[in-house]
C-alpha cells in the first residue's frame, strides 16, 4: 500500500522533473523564443519561468523563517541558472518532506505578506508550491504552441513512464 508521505514526495518529484523538463526542452529552442510571450500569459517564456523558479525558492524560505520581507521582482535569468536553482531547490523539497515526516515543519506566513496571519501554514505553502507551478508551466507549454513550436509532454502520465523507464 501506497502511503500518504510517499505520494506527497511522488508529488514533488513531478514537481521538480516538469520544471527541469521543460528548462531542457527550452535549451535546444533558438534562444530568441524565450523573449517572448502571448497574451492571456504571466509574460514572455523567460519571466514566467523566472518567476516561477523565485516563488518556489520563496515557498521554501518561508517553510524555513516565516517573517520574510516581499518577494522582489527579478529579471529574467538564464536557463542555466534556473537549471541550477531548480536543482537545488530539489533537495530542499526533500528535506522540506522529511522534516513534515517527522512533524517538524512549521511555517506561518503574516505581515506583510498579501495574506493576513495564517498559521500554520505548510499546507497552503506545500499545495501553493505544486499549483503555481503546474500553472505557469501550462502558460508556457501554451505560449510554445502558439508560436507553432513543440510543446514537451510534462504532465503525470510522461512523469511515471520516465521514472518506470529509469528505474
Amino acid at each position: 500500500m501506497t502511503s500518504p508521505a510517499s505520494v506527497l514526495r511522488d508529488a514533488f518529484d513531478r514537481h521538480t522533473w516538469a520544471t527541469l523538463r521543460l528548462l531542457a526542452h527550452l535549451e535546444t529552442l533558438d534562444p530568441d523564443v524565450v523573449t517572448r510571450g502571448i497574451p492571456g500569459t504571466y509574460g514572455p517564456i523567460d519571466e514566467t519561468l523566472t518567476h516561477l523558479v523565485a516563488a518556489d525558492t520563496r515557498y521554501l524560505d518561508r517553510l524555513e523563517e516565516p517573517d520574510l520581507p516581499p518577494l522582489q521582482q527579478r529579471p529574467p535569468q538564464p536557463i542555466g541558472t534556473l537549471l541550477t536553482e531548480v536543482h537545488a531547490n530539489a533537495s530542499r523539497w526533500t528535506a522540506a518532506l522529511d522534516r513534515l515526516e517527522r512533524e517538524e515543519l512549521h511555517a506561518s506566513i503574516g505581515p506583510p505578506a498579501m495574506h493576513p496571519n495564517i498559521d500554520p501554514a505548510e499546507t497552503l505553502l506545500l499545495l501553493q508550491a505544486l499549483h503555481h507551478a503546474d500553472d505557469h508551466r501550462a502558460q508556457v507549454c501554451s505560449t510554445l504552441g502558439a508560436l507553432d513550436l513543440e510543446v514537451p509532454e510534462l504532465d503525470v502520465w510522461s512523469f511515471w513512464d520516465d521514472q518506470r523507464r529509469s528505474n
